[in-house]
């Protein structure tokens, strides 16, 4: 508990910092993350416009090497595969999984209609509405949007859906329908949940976890594992940052919530 307590005090002066960061930080600068699985490797790119999210995966990632060896739990074909539950590291077959995360949320990042559910989206999971109206996304779950062609009138079915929720201040623009048309995604999360990256190599491994045989909670039959998580290319001033010695502790017990 005092670890995630450290990590939630991390993550909230990286909330402080982040003002600075987005004008300083510019677009062609974004950092990149290489996912290993045990299906190959998917390189992901975070948005500097939600720091938040952008600064707490670098930190698990930088200084916690927090995603290596868990696995992708929940897979559903034509839709997405996430991961990020730290109980699935040592989980047994067929255990169900998706409940629990570090014990934090951050506040939601929101970017329509700039950023959105397009196919490759970075997403982070959250809890149901019911529970969680601010829509606050998991300290750690992530997924990543495989999605589907949506045709004309599923694009209108989803902007009346939009006005409804923003009071018909969002409209999706030209580019939106265009990518929802002809490559696909899943457009009816978009204003639910933050999108904070995109895969920029790998979506033909992405393709490959999706279809994989999976029980009734849709986790894979045989495990789909994240080998390492590393960053590939940091913040500005990141990059060179010296390891600091620190003594090593018992792992916590990690019980938070999706």
């Amino acid at each position: 508990m005092k670890q995630y307590i450290l990590i939630m005090c991390m993550v909230i002066a990286a909330a402080v910092s982040a003002k600075g960061q987005t004008s300083v930080v510019k677009p062609g600068e974004r950092p990149e993350v290489l996912i290993e699985t045990t299906m190959g490797n998917i390189r992901v790119q975070l948005y500097n416009e939600t720091p938040l999210h952008r600064d707490n995966f670098l930190k698990l990632i930088r200084e916690h090497h927090f995603y290596d060896s868990l696995l992708f739990h929940r897979v559903i074909p034509d839709f997405m595969i996430q991961a990020g539950d730290p109980w699935s590291k040592n989980a047994k077959k067929g255990k169900e999984l998706g409940e629990h995360s570090l014990d934090y949320n951050i506040p939601a990042e929101i970017r329509l209609p700039g950023i959105y559910h397009k196919r490759g989206a970075l997403a982070a999971a959250r809890e149901p509405d019911n529970v969680n109206p601010k829509h606050e996304s998991s300290s750690s779950q992530f997924y990543i949007v495989y999605g589907k062609k949506q045709s004309e009138k599923a694009i209108a079915k989803q902007q009346h859906r939009l006005d409804s929720v923003f009071n018909d201040s969002i409209k999706m623009t030209p580019e939106m329908i265009e990518q929802y048309t002809t490559v696909g995604g899943t457009p009816h999360l978009d204003g639910g949940y933050t999108v904070f990256g995109e895969v920029i190599e790998g979506m033909d491994v992405v393709d490959k976890i999706q279809r994989v045989e999976r029980d009734k909670n849709d986790r894979p039959i045989e495990d789909v594992r994240i080998i390492k998580a590393r960053i590939i290319k940091d913040l500005p001033g990141m990059e060179k940052k010296p390891k600091v010695a620190t003594k090593k502790k018992s792992a916590p017990k990690r019980n938070g919530r999706r």
